[in-house]
């Protein structure tokens, strides 16, 4: 009898899938690590960079690292809803309607340009996001787990567009850039691209069930009352600040932790320190504030208004 095989630890893992990602995108460290704790996380993941820098790359490097089913969508302004959920197409031989699900029926899913869309269509991917789940004429059909969307669109680009609205991008766990690479990486990408692809030859190293298994302990990670409570005492410092028009709502707060508390265990602890909050708090809060006239005016974003709340905000000891 074959003697089974070792589970990976939760930090061995998370390391294993980033270096995975690495192999393709030539981006920060930081910023592939990210990308699976939002995995680990359970959370959606929003890609806002300039065109051309590997956004669509870090999607379907992620999904060929994980033995799971991965879907692509590409929004256009004539995308309908049932082209993302699915639809009921009667069958005359039965005289039934059958169901036929839309590429939201993966465990990963890729929206790409998700702002060339319709608000209409945009509000598709809402409940799917928040629930798991697709409501289809009074029925609903629950999402396999994992489930991750990851969308991405151009920051410079807007005309022919449809900003997302604010309730879209609070139910994105995460905003991340990968940016331009250094010059020796961008010229080893070069030679790469236009000699033997690396994602063509990119292998899976984690399977769905063990993806599942690393939220569920991540969730089981342990958090005093003070740490839930220093999340707390930052959301209101931003809703606090006079120069945002909106402040971090309580979901985000749920995302920051579950963020914090996934990070704590990629670094192969069982319990919630305050600098996991502060080393994720900008990427999931940045683009959730809505920034005033004078904030603006400032020359001041996202990150900036989250880094003085973080100052501002007394760390539990």
């Amino acid at each position: 009898m074959a003697e089974p095989a070792l589970r990976p630890e939760p930090a061995d893992l998370v390391a294993a899938i980033a270096a995975n990602l690495a192999r393709v995108v030539h981006a920060p460290a930081e910023t592939l690590r990210l990308v699976v704790l939002c995995l680990v996380a359970e959370g959606h993941l929003i890609i806002e960079d300039f065109p051309g820098v590997g956004k669509t790359m870090l999607a379907k490097a992620l999904a060929r690292s994980l033995d799971c089913r991965f879907s692509r969508l590409q929004f256009t302004p004539d995308l309908l809803p049932s082209d993302v959920t699915g639809v009921n197409v009667f069958d005359q031989r039965t005289n039934e309607f059958e169901f036929r699900p839309g590429p939201v029926f993966a465990n990963l899913l890729l929206v790409d340009e998700v702002n060339r869309a319709s608000p209409k269509t945009q509000a598709a991917l809402l409940e799917c996001m928040q629930e798991s789940q697709v409501t289809i004429d009074g029925v609903t059909y629950p999402l396999e787990r994992p489930f991750m969307a990851i969308a991405t669109q151009n920051p410079i680009e807007y005309e022919g567009t449809y900003p997302l609205p604010e309730a879209q991008l609070d139910r994105f766990t995460m905003r991340l850039a990968l940016g331009y690479p250094p010059l020796a990486e961008e010229a080893k990408m070069l030679d790469e691209q236009t000699h033997e692809p690396p994602l063509e030859s990119l292998g899976a190293v984690a399977r769905a069930d063990e993806v599942i298994r690393l939220a569920e302990r991540a969730r089981e990670v342990y958090v005093e009352d003070s740490l839930s409570r220093y999340v707390v005492a930052l959301l209101r410092q931003t809703r606090a600040d006079s120069r945002l028009y909106l402040g971090a709502s309580p979901r985000s707060g749920i995302a920051l932790l579950r963020v914090a508390k996934a990070k704590a265990l990629a670094d192969g602890r069982d319990y919630l320190v305050p600098d996991d909050v502060k080393a994720v708090a900008a990427v999931v809060l940045s683009h959730r504030l809505i920034l005033g006239p004078e904030a603006r005016s400032a020359g001041l974003g996202g990150e900036e208004i989250v880094a003085e709340a973080l100052e501002k905000t007394p760390v539990p000891v």
